[in-house]
Order: structure tokens, then C-alpha cells, then sequence
């Protein structure tokens, strides 16, 4: 099998909801850090729950902002990355895939 040529538009689709659950999962993670280094340095402060607040509140904000941003650069880069192999592969003849 000789892949010859890659549907561009449909590539950065893929790419793009790939790297957007990547982006939600960052996230998350920063969700979960930030709200509890908020709360050590609200604690280590003594600003009690102003610390916690303001973690909780960022991590929000990148559980809002991380896959929207993942996903519109994953999806300019599948088109880029799909337009180059497709220019590629008219030249040199594509990528052969040995399947049983």
C-alpha cells in the first residue's frame, strides 16, 4: 500500500479534537495543581482562602483556554502538516505501508 495523498481539511479535524482532549487534560491537571498551590501559598500567607480562590479561579481559566487554544493550533498545524506530505508525496511518490 502506497499512501499517495491526505485529505488536508480532514487532517487538521483530526489533529485539531486530538490535540483539544490533550488541552482538556492539561486542564485539568492545571485545575487540580493550581487550586492546591493556591491554597499552600494562601495558608503560608495567611490569606486563607484568598490563595485557594485565586488557584481555583486560573485553573478555570485554563480548563477553558487550553483545549480551544490546543485545538485551533493543532488544526492549523494538521492542514500545514497535510498540505507539506501531500507536496512531498508528488514529488517522491508517498509513504509505503507494509499491512497482513
Amino acid at each position: 500500500m502506497v499512501i499517495k495523498r491526505i485529505g488536508v481539511l480532514k487532517a487538521g479535524i483530526f489533529q485539531g479534537c486530538f490535540l483539544a482532549l490533550f488541552g482538556l487534560l492539561f486542564g485539568v491537571m492545571a485545575l487540580v495543581f493550581g487550586t492546591m498551590f493556591g491554597g499552600v501559598l494562601g495558608a503560608a500567607g495567611n490569606h486563607g482562602g484568598a490563595g485557594l480562590g485565586m488557584g481555583f479561579i486560573g485553573g478555570i481559566g485554563a480548563l477553558i483556554f487550553l483545549p480551544i487554544m490546543y485545538g485551533v493550533m493543532g488544526f492549523i498545524g494538521g492542514i500545514i502538516a497535510a498540505a507539506l506530505y501531500n507536496l512531498v508525496a508528488g514529488i517522491v511518490g508517498g509513504l509505503e505501508i507494509d499491512v497482513d
